[in-house]
């Protein structure tokens, strides 16, 4: 049932009326034309307000829950309150309350997100890295951790938070890894049609270890479709045109990994995870504790996989490192390697596909007599690197 402003008192008839306001303005925006404010400076307006909201909607959630007035209702929880009354699903109303309480332990948080400086995946991050454990050392860092994530996209951002609960609790850091590594499961069973459904959950090494080939397999099947549909079809296909659809393919790759494993021999060579130390990069740079997908793990994690694994060592030193020729046209070999460990993916603003998937570019151009080494090398994917140099795309198929 609407409140009457006349039924409330001043201080609350006051913020109805403001209320009112901004929604009598989103009224009008949302009867404009979207294109009226689609440049980029509204969109980036937009999620600043958005994020505003969602702030004030937590907050308010809090207090709600806190003063307790859905109770003479007959409800038994804030949550069961706004389930009913706002037709919000429990867990987004879980959702908003734990972000409202948690910034009352956060304060340089609630003013950022408040501002509209960050958002709401922002806040549920650092309040995971705020514990009784690290307490002293968030209220400490606070400010930093902020910065770091009006200035970072997200992904970035998590890698720092992320290296940050290593260095303040390095015991929980790697008790959190032990207790996702207990957590694996893998789940596979037969319904009464004969059809097979099932669910996987993996630790972070063993997942991606699954992925990566899967994730092979599923490229090479995706080549194969692509190459008898322009068969079929005598000119470069479309994807909707393929023969399987991109789950079809995971599942028949799925089954290929199935059929390799059955027929290898006994004696065959194993696949070995490859760890690399880097030695001397923290020194300028800052820790890399992670795997090639981005996902940061405490040391710990690593020691189950040490006996079946192989190992290289990267060397960084201030300045130049080389390992070709510097006249040499293309990075090769461990100068290669060293850029995909630094730059870890394409360093373009708005890319993030990984090193390993990359070209390596010269910053100042070979034909102008940039050298081929360490320092003048940078990861550049495939579009982003044609794109600099304005070549027309290439006639392989793309990655799927």
């Amino acid at each position: 049932m609407a409140v009457h402003p006349l039924d409330v008192t001043p201080k609350w008839s006051n913020f109805l009326m403001q209320l009112d306001a901004v929604g009598r303005a989103l009224d009008d925006l949302a009867a404009a034309d979207p294109f009226t404010y689609s440049d980029p400076e509204s969109i980036i307006e937009i999620q600043r307000q958005l994020a505003q909201y969602q702030c004030i909607a937590s907050k308010a959630v809090a207090a709600f829950h806190d003063g307790k007035e859905w109770a003479p209702d007959g409800a038994r929880t804030s949550v069961a309150w706004i389930d009913t009354r706002c037709h919000v699903p429990k867990s987004e109303a879980r959702c908003q309350l734990r972000r409202g309480r948690a910034l009352a332990h956060m304060p340089i948080v609630a003013k950022a997100w408040q501002n509209g400086d960050i958002g709401g995946a922002h806040v549920d991050i650092l309040a995971k890295s705020c514990t009784p454990r690290t307490e002293a050392a968030f209220t400490r860092d606070e400010g930093l951790l902020v910065e770091k994530a009006k200035q970072l996209k997200f992904d970035e951002f998590s890698m720092v938070a992320a290296y940050w609960n290593q260095s303040a609790d390095p015991d929980g850091a790697s008790e959190s890894d032990m207790e996702r590594l207990a957590r694996r499961a893998v789940t596979l069973n037969s319904s009464i049609d004969g059809m097979w459904f099932g669910q996987m959950k993996f630790d972070p090494i063993s997942g991606a270890i699954v992925s990566d080939e899967l994730e092979r397999l599923e490229q090479e099947l995706f080549e194969a479709d692509w190459a008898a549909a322009r068969e079929r079809l005598g000119r470069e296909p479309k994807i909707h045109e393929l023969e399987r659809t991109p789950a079809q393919r995971r599942a028949d790759a799925l089954v290929e990994m199935a059929t390799r494993s059955k027929t290898a021999p006994a004696d065959g060579h194993r696949p070995r995870p490859l760890f690399t130390f880097v030695v001397g990069y923290e020194t300028f740079r800052g820790r890399i504790s992670q795997l090639a997908q981005g996902q940061v793990l405490s040391p710990d994690s690593l020691l189950g996989w040490l006996d079946g694994a192989d190992f290289e060592r990267a060397v960084f030193r201030p300045g130049k490192r080389v390992e070709v020729s510097i006249t040499s046209r293309l990075f090769t070999g461990a100068t290669r390697r060293a850029i995909e460990l630094r730059d870890l993916q394409c360093t373009h603003d708005y890319c993030d596909v990984p090193a390993d998937d990359c070209q390596i570019d010269h910053i100042i151009p070979y034909t102008r007599g940039g050298p081929t080494d360490q320092g003048n090398g940078r990861a550049h994917c495939g579009f982003h690197n044609r794109r600099r140099n304005g070549d027309p795309p290439p006639e392989s198929p793309p990655r799927k």
